[in-house]
């Protein structure tokens, strides 16, 4: 977790303004339970862009986004039990 936070800062995404019907209102996971997108975005400047290392930093920081992408992959496709729903 602390490489993507590194890496993309906090979890962007459209969420609720209170807490969705069911969950107290400063239960853990509050916030994020209250997001109705997730993504994460990185933006490089064009400098960063230009430069002969910038495939070598796209390619790190793609890897950096892959624990991300698996775990929302799990929790997308699977239900409560942990079971493929696909």
């Amino acid at each position: 977790k602390k490489v993507i936070s590194k890496t993309f800062g906090p979890l962007k995404g459209e969420k609720l303004s209170t807490a969705p019907r069911g969950f107290a209102k400063d239960g853990p996971g509050i916030e994020y339970i209250k997001h109705k997108q997730f993504y994460l975005e990185r933006k490089f400047t064009n400098i960063e862009v230009l430069s002969p290392q910038f495939l070598k930093e796209l390619n790190q920081t793609f890897k950096n986004l892959r624990p991300y992408f698996d775990y929302m992959s799990e929790v997308l496709t699977t239900d409560l039990n942990g079971v493929s729903i696909i």
